[in-house]
């Protein structure tokens, strides 16, 4: 495959994979049919898993050996999806040919039987009563019936049959008609002469819907399941949704909704770009994509497109140019003239890949096929009866644009969704209809807020006032960026990485201005070779408001704006940008806790070593690692030359006496050995070894990397004699794996803190995945963002202390409980305090600490980061967590605090704090300081909470 799966991605891949050959293996046996049900919720990249399922079908993996000779049909209830799911594979499936992958055509197919090695796509409209494919006659051998039944009776050993459940294209009565089409093929029907299929693989957005498929059949079902918190945690998908509406009662609805959907969109643009920009990433582009009405009498549509145009450009100061606005109208593909500019048709399926493309305008289309995760705000003009197309849609445009979850920007994190003929109930409609088209509980959250009460605010440590002060010389704007000719292609190639290696014994670093400037020298002179057009400069349009929505503006908020501009104008407390550096660049330690560990250390050794390299902070790293492995294999022959044992092993090599792990479409092993025995390999039987013991050393290349420096010359296939010798040892193995543990180890031991400091989030995203897939337990970086959003809460009380603010107010608004408000209120009372940061409960930039209850290992978040000054690093980092002693986690938590202050001793205070009376009865909190050797010592040597109740007593201190 042309792209890398997740990891839970490959996991499913690989149970799949093994239950699909278990069901072939199944019928080969008993001749009773098989169905392996696959259920994923939205976003879980089904369709690329089971391409790359087909893959390693035709072309073997490392446990199964190829099937080229297999059949693959590919069933789904509508064209579009088949030529999407064929467009998939096409696109990132290395391996299949083109001319591998069949469209069942009504007109031309006519075949007694499927042909081997290839991938057919079919959809349900084409098996009905008044299909082509399902008569015969018109110069037709062979119905589509036949043709199936002829398969399965001469091809039943390598026929798998997909049925796509999880895209539904159709709904209602024509939905109902497609599933008893599927049904077909799952039971059998005499009416059409076809058996049931003897392998089905059933790709299904819920248990339920698959449940539903095969009610009543005999069929053996093999189920495999991707939950939705693996969906989550990906990256894969937005964290929220936001669906807006307005307030009862308003009036000209339609325009003031408009009006924040362009407001919304401006300010995805603005985050975008300055990411982008900073991160050295292609400018994403986000699209608004707008819903207008469908016409009446001659009119193409009842809204008027004019004013959504001039409200647009009047709201963002952008200038739309010809080619940045498009329709898809199914009326018409003519160019349409709104407001003076030329709007052409465009095909939904070409929207996300055309990166001029900044404007939808958009009927009915857009639901089913269509995929554009750059599809960041949706205005709808339909009214309330249209609940369930619209939450279709928004299923559509849940996904990221760069696969992965924004760390330092949480305003990239959600996608909004302006309703102006909707309110807080026929809301519920929406978010009830996206949770049944798409599949359940889907792994985003949903939220609806009116026009005036929001449901997050968003806080930053770069108010906008400072961020105009800071713009960087040469940076392109926002207005360049929107109206350039380049539409976001440029890449900064090689400015993610840094000057030159790293060693544990030394660490130069450029900083501050100077990397700015090197930054900026290196983005021009990058941009200007790889340019095609250079941007051009528009003349951004004055944002002016209408008279209506000015006097109200006016009227409801023109005092509070001028408190705004006041409290905006005053000096900050601190410098927050400085203290956000200092925590990033601290190398705190924060645990992601997983119950499962995704890779052997073998392969994180590989991806951890290729990083190291290609971040520059060790360029020998990955050619040190295979030298090592290969010593390793020259070491093993060499004992057994000296042992007299090569030769004779050597020889059960040729003759296939050496077992080996590999399966055939059955599931069964390939070679029974006891035939063998009396034959002698060939090259080719050598190769097949050899390539077979290259999968099991990860396929690094090491088989070739010992042939390199070992070969020799008078028996060339000497070398892969011992590298098929040195896998089939299982002590060696053992040996290889306990050596990739302790390097990975030593590796991430050994950088880490480096990589804290590298600006590129790409290379440290890859380095967290890196150490997540490694270990069920594995350390990473604390790193903050620059811009959070948090839930907006009523009542919460306003602290210009807090790190994060209001780029508006520059405050943040926390409502905290009776303990936490009392901790901060003492801690503000410190001389030393400068700043604290409420640490969110499994947030994504969360600090979280690993602890043991019940035998079980889970993650816990401490509710605060505080911050203070010190005379000699400048500041000091403290971790606070105000705890009932009534919880039954109180002794696992503060073991997993002392064993965090041991591993962090750059930490200042690290404190469990209870609410406790002083000597003259007064309440106060009682702290208990982990960063205290003596303390820390006798919190992990306590066995019930009862001595820790008691430490507390003896140890903790009312400061």
């Amino acid at each position: 495959m042309r792209v890398e799966l997740f990891p839970f991605q490959k996991r499913a891949l690989a149970d799949i994979r093994m239950k699909t050959a278990e069901a072939m293996g199944s019928y080969h046996r008993t001749h009773a049919p098989q169905v392996v049900s696959f259920t994923a919720p939205t976003g879980a990249g089904k369709t690329i898993i089971m391409s790359t399922l087909i893959e390693a079908v035709l072309f073997g993996d490392e446990q199964y050996v190829e099937q080229p000779d297999a059949i693959i049909v590919w069933l789904s209830d509508s064209p579009q999806l088949n030529e999407q799911s064929k467009q998939k594979i096409d696109s990132k499936a290395d391996k299949i040919k083109l001319s591998q992958c069949v469209t069942v055509s009504e007109e031309s197919f006519d075949k007694e039987v499927f042909e081997d090695g290839h991938v057919y796509f079919l959809n349900t409209q084409k098996l009905s009563v008044t299909s082509k494919l399902t008569k015969n006659g018109d110069g037709r051998t062979y119905t589509i019936w036949q043709t199936i039944a002829n398969t399965v009776r001469e091809k039943s050993d390598r026929l798998y049959f997909i049925i796509d459940e999880a895209h539904r294209g159709m709904q209602g009565r024509e939905a109902s008609k497609a599933t008893t089409i599927m049904q077909k093929f799952i039971k059998g029907s005499d009416s059409d002469g076809i058996p049931p299929m003897p392998v089905v693989i059933g790709m299904s957005a819920t248990t339920q819907r698959f449940n539903a498929l095969v009610e009543g059949t005999s069929s053996t079902i093999h189920k495999s399941i991707v939950t939705t918190d693996e969906v989550r945690a990906s990256g894969l998908l937005k964290d929220r949704i936001v669906v807006t509406y307005p307030e009862e009662g308003t009036v000209n609805n339609d325009m003031a909704i408009l009006q924040a959907a362009a407001d919304d969109w401006k300010e995805k643009w603005e985050h975008w770009t300055q990411y982008c920009f900073e991160q050295h990433y292609a400018y994403v582009n986000p699209i608004l994509i707008i819903q207008v009405l469908n016409g009446t009498g001659e009119a193409l549509t009842d809204t008027n497109l004019d004013d959504c145009i001039a409200k647009i450009e009047e709201r963002t100061g952008f200038k739309l140019e010809s080619g940045q606005v498009v329709h898809t109208f199914g009326g018409t593909t003519a160019t349409l003239t709104v407001n003076g500019l030329d709007v052409r048709y465009e095909e939904p399926s070409n929207i996300a890949e055309d990166r001029n493309i900044r404007v939808v305008f958009f009927k009915e289309n857009l639901s089913t096929g269509w995929d554009c995760p750059r599809a960041e705000t949706m205005m709808s003009f339909k009214h309330a009866n249209d609940a369930t197309y619209i939450a279709q849609l928004l299923g559509r445009m849940v996904r990221t644009p760069m696969q992965m979850h924004i760390q330092v920007d949480d305003v990239l994190n959600d996608v909004h969704l302006y309703l102006p003929y909707f309110n807080e109930d026929t809301v519920k409609d929406v978010v009830e209809a996206l949770q049944s088209t798409e599949g359940g509980d889907i792994p985003t959250d949903i939220y609806g807020e009116s026009l005036s009460g929001k449901k997050f605010e968003t806080l930053t440590v770069r108010p906008k006032k400072k961020k105009e002060e800071q713009q960087t010389p040469g940076q392109m704007t926002l207005f360049d960026v929107f109206s350039g000719d380049n539409t976001g292609e440029q890449q900064f190639a090689g400015a993610t990485e840094p000057a030159g290696d790293l060693t544990p014994a030394a660490q130069p670093q450029v900083t501050g201005g100077e990397a700015k400037q090197a930054e900026t020298a290196e983005q021009s002179q990058t941009q200007s070779s790889t340019d095609t057009t250079a941007p051009a400069q528009s003349a951004p349009i004055t944002p002016q408001p209408s008279d209506t929505e000015a006097r109200s503006e006016n009227d409801a908020a023109g005092s509070q704006q001028m408190a705004q501009t006041e409290t905006s104008e005053e000096e900050d407390l601190f410098d927050r940008e400085e203290v956000m550096k200092f925590i990033n660049d601290a190398g705190l330690l924060s645990y992601n806790v997983r119950a499962l560990r995704i890779n052997d250390y073998l392969k994180s050794l590989y991806r951890m070593a290729h990083l190291l390299t290609m971040s520059k902070l060790h360029r020998e790293a990955i050619r040190e690692v295979q030298d090592e492995i290969v010593e390793m294999i020259h070491s093993y022959v060499e004992v057994l030359k000296a042992d007299g044992k090569y030769d004779d092993l050597v020889q059960q090599v040729k003759q296939f006496k050496l077992a080996t792990q590999i399966f055939d479409a059955f599931g069964e092993t390939v070679d029974n050995y006891s035939v063998h025995d009396m034959f002698t390999t060939t090259d080719t039987d050598i190769e097949r070894q050899f390539q077979i013991a290259d999968v099991k050393l990860g396929r690094e290349g090491i088989g070739m990397a010992y042939g390199n420096k070992y070969m020799d010359m008078s028996d060339l296939s000497a070398f892969k004699v011992d590298v098929i010798l040195f896998v089939a040892d299982e002590e060696c193995m053992n040996r290889l794996h306990s050596y990739a543990e302790t390097r990975f180890h030593g590796l991430n031991d050994d950088y880490r803190r480096y990589i804290a400091t590298i600006d590129s989030e790409k290379i440290r995203k890859e380095y967290d995945s890196i150490v997540s897939d490694g270990d069920p337990v594995s350390k990473h970086n604390f790193r903050l963002p620059e811009t959070i959003q948090v839930p907006h809460e009523v009542g919460g009380k306003e602290y210009r202390n807090h790190l994060f603010v209001s780029d508006i107010t520059g405050v943040a608004t926390m409502k905290l409980n009776t303990w936490e408000a009392g901790v901060i209120e003492e801690e503000e009372k410190r001389e030393d305090f400068v700043c604290w940061i409420r640490n969110p409960s499994r947030g994504s930039w969360a600090l979280c600490i690993p602890y043991e209850i019940d035998g079980e290992t889970k993650p816990t978040y401490p509710d605060f980061i505080v911050v203070r000054k010190d005379c000699v690093l400048g500041y000091v980092v403290d971790i606070l967590e105000p705890h009932n002693p009534d919880f039954k986690d109180n002794l696992g938590k503060a073991k997993g605090f002392a064993e965090y202050a041991k591993q962090n001793p750059g930490v200042g205070r690290i404190q469990l704090i209870r609410m406790s009376k002083d000597a003259a009865g007064n309440h106060k909190f009682k702290r208990l300081d982990m960063s205290k050797t003596a303390i820390r010592e006798k919190v992990s040597h306590a066995i019930n909470t009862d001595e820790l109740d008691h430490i507390f007593d003896t140890d903790g201190v009312i400061e």
